[in-house]
């Protein structure tokens, strides 16, 4: 049980001390039943009760880099990339919201601790009048400084600074976890627009082989050498080769629009830009994932964040029960003041101690009770949603690695496969110049090399996706000198 503070600086009153002794045994009292409601969060980050996994039940990645998160972005070989990551976290309303809730929770941590320390007004006033007829007109100057201070006997007051110095390390992780978002969601948003070029190459190519295949076939059927069903067939082969073609512009085209409004880009010029390097996926750094999962879990922001949660509602419970005893207020003031009437003047200092105010919660028809249980309802309620948290993180992270694990496995077969049906192309071309092939052949194997190629695009896509969504999973990281001007407190 906490050691609590022995009132000080007020004196008894001659012939009033059963009085005093009274209010000061009913204080006493209500004191130690207070210290005894004490809430304390019982399931904070690196604590054995935390709802983390010993290990990893992921097959974890090898070969990369233990390097700082903060450098990630960097390692990519696409300087427009990081340039539109950098100009979107500046625009994002999110990151400018998470930015002014810093601010709020600053403000209130501010006014919280205030609230512990006394206050101290000054005041100065000037009068000049005649109060009766017997009275000379006078003047009267005053100036003074008035005292107040509510003594935290209880610990409400601490309480509710503990509280909102937890909000404010939240909502400073809040403002990180929202620029580590926004930076993977534009990153994201990039890599899926190079990979539609690239992919809309390769249906052009493939719209191309179907139009001289119907092409050729239409003549052969002419000439009485191909049944009318064939040309048919080619036809509806051609126009269907148009509609993916067209389909996959219009994706390139949603995704610049997309790119444009994340990262607040004039449209006409992000293309431009774009138009320099059309259809190459950037090559990220990869990432080594070996430490332990609370380890990696207990740098997420958000993670962070629900944390400090956990302890502003745990503080906001024990501010509850602290409001449910006596209240005391202290005041005092002191000044001078100058009178000048019918030629005689006086002046001096007056000061006083007092009113010394206990106030002794009777009844309230439940309103403290009932504030009390709700706080305490919300600790838990914070608690419940911090191990969701980490359940939540794990999942992320264990995800990502099962992705990474499928697409490294995928790869050497897609690159397999399309180097075959390449030079299975090649050779059916060196066929048909020969006249051993038929147009017919050169076209099917064109196209059979055109989906494989696809299908690598896609697995790039996929995968370098999945290591930005790994980076979110771990918590992503930023650059420290540009935290400084939020980390304050």
């Amino acid at each position: 049980m906490p050691r609590r503070r022995r009132a000080a600086g007020i004196g008894a009153l001659p012939g009033r001390k059963p009085q005093w002794l009274a209010t000061g045994l009913t204080i006493a009292a209500a004191a130690l039943l207070a210290g005894c409601a004490s809430t304390q969060p019982e399931t904070m980050p690196g604590s054995t009760a935390a709802p983390v996994a010993a290990q990893w039940h992921a097959p974890l990645p090898h070969g990369g880099q233990l390097g700082n998160l903060s450098r990630w972005w960097a390692q990519f070989d696409d300087p427009l990339m990081l340039r539109l990551i950098e100009e979107g976290q500046h625009a994002s309303p999110t990151v400018a919201q998470a930015a002014a809730r810093i601010a709020d929770a600053q403000a209130a941590r501010v006014a919280q601790n205030a609230a512990l320390l006394p206050s101290l007004d000054a005041s100065v006033s000037a009068s000049r009048g005649r109060p009766d007829l017997e009275t000379p007109v006078g003047t009267e100057t005053s100036a003074g400084l008035q005292l107040g201070w509510e003594l935290d006997l209880f610990g409400a007051g601490r309480a509710a600074a503990d509280a909102a110095r937890a909000r404010l390390a939240s909502s400073q992780s809040g403002w990180h976890d929202a620029r580590v978002s926004i930076a993977a969601e534009i990153a994201t948003t990039y890599v899926e627009l190079r990979a539609c070029e690239a992919l809309a190459e390769q249906a052009e190519i493939d719209a191309r082989s179907r139009a001289r295949t119907a092409q050729v076939t239409r003549l052969a059927t002419a000439s009485g050498f191909r049944a009318p069903a064939e040309e048919n067939l080619a036809n509806a082969s051609a126009a269907q080769g148009n509609v993916t073609l067209i389909e996959q512009r219009t994706q390139c085209e949603l995704l610049i629009k997309a790119l444009s409004a994340l990262a607040a880009q004039d449209e006409a010029a992000l293309r431009r830009e774009l138009s320099t390097a059309t259809g190459r996926l950037p090559q990220p750094a990869e990432l080594a994932v070996t430490a332990m999962p609370a380890e990696v879990l207990a740098q997420r922001p958000d993670i962070i964040a629900a944390a400090h949660d956990v302890v502003a509602a745990s503080a906001d419970s024990d501010q509850a029960q602290a409001q449910r005893w006596p209240r005391i207020a202290l005041t005092g003031s002191i000044g001078t003041t100058r009178i000048v009437s019918g030629g005689i003047s006086t002046n001096g200092s007056v000061w006083s101690i007092g009113p010394v105010t206990v106030t002794l919660p009777l009844f309230d028809g439940g309103t403290r009770r009932a504030n009390a249980e709700a706080a305490r309802a919300r600790y838990e309620a914070a608690t419940t949603v911090y191990a969701a948290r980490l359940r939540e993180a794990t999942r992320d992270v264990e995800d990502a690695l099962v992705m990474l694990d499928s697409t490294a496995k995928r790869s050497g077969d897609a690159a397999i496969a399309a180097t075959g049906f390449e030079r299975s192309y090649q050779a059916t071309e060196a066929s048909y110049h020969a006249g051993t092939a038929s147009l017919f052949e050169l076209e099917d194997a064109r196209r059979s090399m055109v989906a494989a190629q696809s299908a690598v695009i896609e697995l790039q896509r996929e995968r370098i996706a999945t290591w930005i969504r790994l980076y979110r999973a771990l918590g992503g990281s930023w650059p420290a000198d540009e935290d400084k001007e939020h980390d304050n407190e």
